[in-house]
């Protein structure tokens, strides 16, 4: 096992580095360093501080490196660590990333560790699904984060709606009923894809399938137009744009403006709008986006990150062990209690139940996906046809001949 001589890290490096730069005291003796590249916003350093001196003191003459990283500009550092002789020991990458990076052959192949320690069986799908590549798990799930309805709890009450609403068909009528009152049902941009694909799965739709190792576009299909449909009915509730996303303008400021009784956002936004608006903060509640039938909630696009060990990691075991420890349940009922992300488990979710807006994600999460697994989804996003399609329908274009459109460029730009 190679091991690496110990350097001061870059600006990028955490306080918890807790020798600081220099040799590790016993380090002749067999001190080894492992060193972990971690998301800024992923973890507090509270956390990281706490895991840190945990592992440590269990592992004696082992040294975690943590390293915080931006995410501007990380695809090209991950890359570029990945194809050297010298990468770290886990890297947190998103989710969706995994794909292009295990594209290089660069990942190490965790299959084993997921199966024998890590309860693969058990975790949350749109995080487990995009680590899996031709049936080998090159990431292990760490968090997750999805979206969820926050609703103004007021506006609720007012409109005589006493409990949130669990099925589609309940939510159109409570969403209406609000509206007869004079406020905004709902706030919904037109280009909100990532809620689109939601309804798209509930439908038993894709956005792009896999045959014969081809990806094709697959919003033309009848189940994937009938999200669509959904989705344009949804969003006739409100007055949000036809031609823009939930970004333009930032729907936590439209939100905080105005008597709005819904957004589809992650529970992040809440700050966001207490920060534009505090006398709301005791009138938001969540709930999670309501599915088909009541006994499951709807589908959601599930984001998140993955840790994944580089093929040429110098200490390679004292990293998949450093991982198992993350992805375990002592360290993700720390870590989802502390930061109020999803853990990786579907029945780890019970460790959230005291908290509303995190409880809401958790119950999405367990029918959470994520985009097409291929490594050229990133292409498709950089000049996005989903949005112009879905502004096309909502402005009354033909939903069959738009979402042809749309898969022929999804298709054009995955097979580019």
């Amino acid at each position: 096992m190679k091991k690496r001589p110990l350097a001061c890290s870059t600006a990028l490096v955490s306080s918890l580095a807790l020798a600081g730069c220099g040799l590790v005291p016993g380090q002749d003796g067999g001190t080894r360093t492992v060193t972990v590249w971690l998301m800024k916003g992923s973890a507090s350093d509270e956390f990281l501080k706490r895991f840190t001196t945990a592992y440590e003191n269990e592992h004696p003459g082992t040294r975690l490196d943590i390293v915080i990283q931006e995410w501007t500009g990380i695809g090209k550092k991950v890359s570029a660590a990945l194809a050297s002789e010298d990468a770290p020991d886990v890297i947190e990458v998103g989710n969706t990333q995994v794909a292009q990076y295990a594209e290089t052959d660069l990942l190490y192949d965790l299959t084993l560790e997921s199966v024998r320690d890590l309860g693969r069986e058990d975790w949350i799908p749109g995080l487990a699904q995009p680590g899996s590549i031709d049936g080998s798990q090159f990431g292990i799930p760490w968090y997750a984060a999805n979206r969820v309805v926050i609703y103004r709890k007021d506006l609720f009450r007012q409109a005589g709606i006493d409990e949130p609403p669990k099925t589609r068909e309940q939510w159109l009528k409570d969403t209406e009923k609000i509206n007869e009152t004079g406020a905004q049902g709902i706030y919904l941009a037109g280009q909100d894809w990532y809620t689109l694909s939601g309804f798209i799965w509930d439908e038993g739709g894709e956005l792009a399938v896999e045959r014969n190792g081809e990806w094709t576009g697959a919003l033309d299909s009848p189940q994937a137009v009938k999200g669509m449909k959904f989705y344009k009915t949804l969003q006739s509730l409100g007055d949000g744009p036809k031609d823009a996303d939930e970004e333009n303008p930032p729907q936590a400021e439209v939100f905080a403006k105005g008597d709005i009784a819904q957004i589809i956002a992650t529970p992040s936004a809440a700050a966001a709008i207490q920060q534009h608006n505090p006398a709301l903060g005791s009138r938001l509640g969540f709930f999670p986006i309501p599915g088909k039938t009541a006994d499951k909630p709807g589908a959601v696009f599930t984001g998140g990150s993955d840790l994944v060990v580089p093929v040429n990691a110098g200490e390679r075991a004292a990293a998949i062990d450093v991982v198992t420890a993350l992805a375990g349940k002592e360290w993700q009922t720390d870590f989802a209690r502390t930061m109020k992300h999803v853990p990786n488990k579907i029945s780890l979710a019970s460790v959230v139940e005291g908290e509303e807006a995190t409880a809401a994600m958790a119950a999405g999460a367990a029918r959470g996906r994520a985009t097409p697994n291929s490594p050229k989804w990133a292409d498709v996003e950089a000049n996005n046809p989903i949005k112009p399609y879905m502004t096309a329908v909502l402005r009354g274009e033909d939903p069959e001949k738009a979402a042809r459109r749309a898969s022929q460029s999804i298709t054009e730009a995955l097979a580019g």
